[in-house]
């Protein structure tokens, strides 16, 4: 069972990385939970591969920071279909 946890968690940052995907869509993705990819990046990686959660990390930090944007884009789309 580690090993599976260890490659999910793997595929998941390689993904994400490639992508420049957000948790949401990853979670979507690969068929799991939001909270089970950011345990598995933010907890379980470190652990396993120092270097990919580093570049995860880089990633996940940036879609954060751009979160508010996003999410003002989504609302303003809603709102103009009307």
């Amino acid at each position: 069972m580690t090993d599976t946890i260890e490659r999910r968690a793997c595929q998941l940052a390689v993904y994400i990385i490639e992508t420049g995907a957000t948790v949401r869509t990853a979670a979507k993705y690969f068929g799991i939970s939001k909270s089970t990819v950011h345990k598995d990046l933010s907890q379980r990686l470190p652990q396993y591969n120092r270097t990919l959660y580093l570049q995860v990390r880089k990633v996940l930090d940036e879609n954060k920071a751009q979160r508010h944007i996003r999410g003002g884009l989504a609302t303003k789309n809603k709102y103009a279909k009307r």
